[in-house]
């Protein structure tokens, strides 16, 4: 069963509930009422026979006046004494053949003839303080009738209006609300149809806010993936060309070793260094494409608390005797703790730097500034600098600026990816800050606990 046809049958099987309760609740209560209104009637008119034989001292139980003047159409009096004999009685012949019965109280009852319903009271009345008989009085219900009747076919036309205006209200309504969930079931199954990512349309219509939301959020989740598809159709695009370059020297190399390898041992020592030094581009490159496709996951930081000034010491050390460069560290505190990944800051560390080393000759700057809102590290090289149209593209895969674009430096162009990975995984900021033939300084803006 669909959702909107679960959502009508609740709502009329309520609303029929509801209405029933209510019917029933305003017949009797509309019955109550009214007879209660009729019994008042014939309470007024017993006690005005009473107050006649109060006042009139000669006045006899059987006198045909006595009821006479208090008499309507459809009803019924009679005096009826202790021994439940009848002394005066008039009215309806119908009503007139209920059996008398005496009542020490004042007593009142419904009763039915012929399928009407008759209103029946009892009044005592007392002489020098001695029971002597009482009043009775019976009426017709014919007219209270005939309106109940009519409110009963009232409340049904008006209940089986509202059921019925309930079943295309709320299908209009549930087909309003569940619209956007159709398009988005009919948008996944032309997705999984045509294998093309699509986004829900909005029609301009008044959705409720929920519902916009889910919308939303469906378009955004398919614009992400449109996103991640297309990152990785050049990932892989990128990658082929990466790899195919390496493995063709490779491969000439090879051919050459097979031609004229044996003979000439020149020629065999340049292709053996060639093959050597290719071979470790590859194994380069497929490390760092291995690093990058594991920091997709998301356990892959593993988070302590170090010293990051020891970090960048120790490694500024390290690289700085391996490349024979001066490499100077400035902090504002002895010890700057630090709550992240303390390889991964390393590793990041390791790229930046190794970075200026390859594209600058002088000193390199590294800089670690505290505040209250994080923790900023800074490299700073004086090298060729980067053009300021270049800088938006730094961090894409396999991109190199135009004036690096040679193979002497080694690099793959997936460091500065894998940077800027790290450092969205530690919800870090990055600036980069470059002009041509003065330097490039990248600034990094680090949560001091993540």
């Amino acid at each position: 069963m669909t959702l909107r046809s679960r959502f009508t049958l609740f709502t009329v099987f309520w609303l029929i509930f509801i209405l029933l309760l209510y019917n029933i609740f305003v017949y009797f209560f509309v019955i109550r009422v009214t007879t209660q209104g009729e019994l008042t009637l014939l309470s007024s008119k017993a006690e005005l026979v009473l107050e006649s034989l109060r006042h009139a001292e000669n006045q006899r139980y059987d006198d045909p006046k006595l009821l006479s003047d208090f008499y309507n159409a459809n009803e019924m009096m009679r005096i009826v004494m202790a021994d439940n004999t009848i002394v005066n009685e008039i009215g309806d012949t119908e009503l007139r053949t209920f059996e008398p019965i005496f009542h020490k109280g004042i007593s009142s009852e419904t009763r039915e003839i012929n399928g009407q319903r008759i209103i029946y009271l009892t009044v005592p009345f007392y002489e020098n303080g001695t029971l002597v008989g009482s009043i009775e009085a019976a009426r017709r219900l014919t007219v209270l009738d005939s309106y109940l009747n009519i409110l009963v076919g009232a409340l049904t036309v008006t209940s089986v209006g509202a059921v019925v205006f309930a079943i295309f209200g709320t299908y209009w309504f549930t087909s309003r609300l569940t619209g956007p969930i159709g398009q988005m079931v009919q948008t996944m199954k032309e997705i999984d149809r045509s294998g093309k990512l699509q986004m829900v349309k909005l029609n301009g219509r008044e959705e409720s806010v929920e519902l916009l939301q889910l919308v939303r959020a469906f378009n955004q989740m398919i614009e992400r993936l449109d996103r991640t598809l297309e990152h990785q159709k050049s990932f892989v695009a990128d990658a082929s060309h990466e790899l195919k370059t390496p493995l063709t020297i490779i491969s000439s190399y090879a051919d050459m070793l097979k031609r004229w390898g044996r003979d000439n041992a020149e020629v065999r020592d340049e292709a053996i260094e060639a093959i050597a030094k290719e071979t470790e581009r590859l194994q380069n490159l497929i490390h760092s494409m291995l690093t990058l496709a594991q920091a997709e996951q998301t356990e892959w930081l593993d988070i302590s608390r170090f010293d990051v000034v020891k970090v960048i010491r120790e490694l500024s050390e390290v690289l700085g005797t391996t490349f024979q460069r001066e490499i100077k560290v400035y902090s504002d505190g002895y010890t700057v703790p630090m709550r992240a990944d303390k390889d991964k800051i390393r590793q990041l560390l390791l790229i930046l730097i190794d970075n200026a080393i390859k594209y600058s000759k002088q000193a390199i700057d590294v800089r670690i500034k505290p505040n209250k809102s994080g923790i900023k590290l800074e490299v700073t090289d004086y090298g060729i600098g980067v053009p300021e149209n270049e800088i938006p593209y730094m961090f894409e895969r396999f991109y190199r600026v135009d004036t690096a674009r040679h193979r002497t430096t080694g690099g793959s162009g997936l460091g500065l990816s894998i940077a800027k990975k790290i450092i969205d995984m530690h919800e870090g900021k990055v600036e980069v800050y470059s002009k041509p033939g003065i330097g490039t300084t990248i600034s990094i803006l680090f949560p001091r606990n993540l």
